[in-house]
């Protein structure tokens, strides 16, 4: 570890075995898995948690209607389901928690009887509605009405039952000052800042006493109460402090002041209320942050459901498209912020425009050239010109461009700012034409340059990408000759030495029609990709170009129609999603002085925080319209390639906003 880096905790929430993992659980794996392997090449000293929550009342039940024990029941879906998948999946966790093993029960049976001690736990009998689904009391305030009026708990079957019982009660409000403070006090602990916003609402309410125990008579399953063994101990009081009791059984505590919880945003208030004043109770510094990420939609944006035919199966998405294709796809669709479509249309176009026509492209065009040119030695390179000079000076800031990311939670736009660098190299390849400076011997020298630049670029973008596509990083590394090779995330250009045999192999991301490696001829392999052109635009022809002129003419406009359309360059300046429209985004763009709102359906290419500071063209003088109740001022220009991959028109020069486009 670096001396001047810090520790870092990473965790997910554990997960109730109440079924399989379904792709929600895969997100917050992965994009938790991601986060850890970004540190790690960055040079931190990771310790990544992850596990599953094994007590309460549904496993009883669950584990009856299935005619086993409640530990069997959870051994089967945590060691078969759950753990087995995040394997598969590659993720890389430090250590596997399960609430039912004893280093677990005896540090929950310390704390419990260290808060009782301390006056904070009491006896009382309550009377209020109870969430099974939520394995709480839950307030009026907090259900909503659905079907035939009845109002329920989010996420739950059943409506609330109304329980009277006696149990013991944890003084939670006592520290809701303090917790309201210290959010207030640090905007870094719960994020995005929407979440923390919620919780502060929360807050301003009462949250009373929160019942940390459950009779022992109608739940046996769970951790007794060290000082009454007819009671244990409610299940949220139990599962959360698996984030301590992990790291003090291997000799760290300390690891607790650098911790990151990475949650879904329905279990918020037991994370951002409960877990906080626990710790104060218990003499514990708070978490270092809270990371709480959205939901995953079905493609057609509704939420995902076994009952509505939608529901995604993660196992089979893997066999089907592989582990780095979901892994890329799903960070890179994904945001915190709004609920995200996704699916296997959203994945093959997102895997065929970024992972196989650039990257996987990029890596099979510069591996034949050269073996074609140069035996498949790769060249040391030669001076380099102004081009070279802007890609290395690109490859050397991209690590701090990426960690800066990552730590700013967006992993999704870490991921583009890797790519963009990906097609710039594609470009660069396209510009500098190889296939004709290895037809002049003149030009070898130029050549070895091109080769050896791409080649190493390639290297860069393998390190830069290596914490979404784990094992297809390693794979690209090989065929470049680095087989066992590992590289941290820091700035370094040149790590390639001259005269490595690049090896080459099978296309690193297969479209479906690929099944075996394309024939090689000279241009296919190393002609440019038309990167700047996307299929569905076509290019302008003039009026003295009468053998371009296709036969029909019935579409065709004159010059004075196209005077008509006034084309603006504007800047977003916001971005949001909107509610209830999964296609829909809400943009605020600047045009010259004047600011505009235009609703453009693009949210299943671009999140909302991927636009913001873009220039892009604006049909400024569409008559306006009204779209889920916002009135749109103009139309935002795209092109669409032939695999569905979405990009917005503009320019590669910085124009000011409001500059008409000729």
């Amino acid at each position: 570890m670096s001396p001047t880096k810090e520790p870092f905790y990473i965790t997910t929430a554990i997960d109730y075995l109440t079924g399989p993992p379904h792709i929600g659980h895969v997100y917050e794996k992965v994009l938790t898995d991601a986060i850890a392997r970004y540190h790690r090449l960055a040079g931190y000293d990771v310790y990544f948690l992850t596990g599953t929550d094994e007590h309460g009342e549904r496993i009883v039940k669950l584990a009856s209607q299935n005619g086993v024990t409640p530990q069997a029941f959870a051994d089967q879906l945590s060691d078969e389901k759950f753990k087995k998948l995040w394997d598969r999946l590659e993720i890389s966790y430090d250590d596997f928690i399960r609430t039912t093993e004893a280093r677990h029960k005896k540090y929950v049976q310390n704390v419990l009887q260290r808060v009782y001690e301390s006056g904070d736990i009491y006896f009382a009998e309550y009377e209020g509605l109870y969430s099974v689904g939520a394995e709480r009391y839950v307030t009026e305030k907090e259900l909503v009405a659905g079907e035939g009026g009845i109002k329920r708990f989010p996420g739950d079957k059943d409506p609330p039952e109304l329980r009277k019982e006696a149990n013991y009660f944890f003084n939670m409000e006592k520290y809701q000052p303090w917790l309201l403070e210290h959010i207030q006090t640090h905007p870094e602990f719960i994020q995005p800042m929407g979440y923390r916003n919620e919780v502060i609402e929360m807050l301003r309410e009462p949250i009373g006493p929160l019942s940390i125990s459950r009779p022992k008579s109608r739940v046996p399953w769970g951790i007794e109460l060290p000082w009454d063994a007819d009671h244990v101990t409610y299940v949220w009081f139990d599962a959360l402090l698996n984030y301590l009791s992990a790291p003090s059984s291997k000799g760290r505590p300390e690891w607790f002041n650098y911790a990151w919880h990475v949650i879904g945003k329905d279990i918020l208030k037991p994370h951002a209320i409960f877990w906080p004043t626990m710790l104060r109770a218990a003499g514990v510094a708070p978490y270092k942050k809270l990371v709480v990420h959205a939901h995953i939609l079905a493609e057609d944006g509704r939420k995902m459901g076994k009952s509505l035919g939608n529901a995604i199966d993660p196992e089979a998405l893997v066999t089907e498209f592989g582990v780095d294709a979901v892994r890329y796809t799903i960070l890179r669709e994904a945001t915190l912020n709004a609920d995200s479509p996704y699916g296997a249309g959203i994945l093959i176009n997102r895997r065929n425009a970024d992972l196989a026509n650039d990257l996987g492209n990029l890596l099979s065009r510069t591996v034949s050239m050269i073996q074609k040119y140069r035996g498949g030695m790769l060249p040391a390179s030669g001076p380099l010109a102004e081009r070279e000079q802007g890609i290395k000076a690109a490859a050397l800031s991209l690590p701090g461009r990426v960690m800066e990311l990552v730590r700013d939670l967006k992993v999704n736009m870490a991921l583009e700012a890797a790519m963009e660098f990906v097609r710039d190299l594609n470009r660069y390849i396209a510009e500098s034409a190889p296939w004709a400076l290895a037809k002049n011997p003149d030009d070898a020298e130029r050549l070895n340059t091109v080769l050896y630049t791409a080649a190493e670029g390639l290297r860069v973008a393998s390190v830069a990408l290596e914490a979404a596509i784990p094992v297809k990083a390693r794979e690209l590394r090989e065929q470049l000759g680095l087989a066992g090779q590992t590289y941290t995330l820091t700035p370094a250009w040149g790590l390639m030495a001259g005269g490595t045999q690049v090896i080459g192999g099978a296309v690193l991301f297969p479209k479906p029609e690929q099944t075996k490696p394309e024939p090689k001829t000279e241009q296919p392999e190393v002609a440019p990709v038309p990167q700047a052109k996307p299929e569905k635009v076509q290019p302008v022809t003039t009026p003295t170009a009468q053998s371009a002129q296709p036969e029909e003419t019935d579409n065709l406009i004159s010059i004075d129609d196209f005077a008509k359309i006034d084309l603006r360059i504007v800047e977003v300046v916001a971005a949001e999603a909107m509610a209830k429209a999964d296609k829909l985004l809400k943009l605020t763009v600047r045009m010259g002085e004047e600011e505009r709102t235009v609703v453009s359906s693009i949210r299943q290419w671009f999140a909302p925080e991927d636009l913001v500071g873009r220039k892009v063209v604006l049909v400024a003088n569409l008559k306006p319209a009204r779209l889920r109740g916002i009135q749109s001022q103009g139309m935002i220009l795209a092109a669409e390639d032939a695999d569905g991959k979405l990009d917005l028109l503009g320019t590669g020069l910085d124009l000011p906003s409001g500059t008409k486009v000729r």
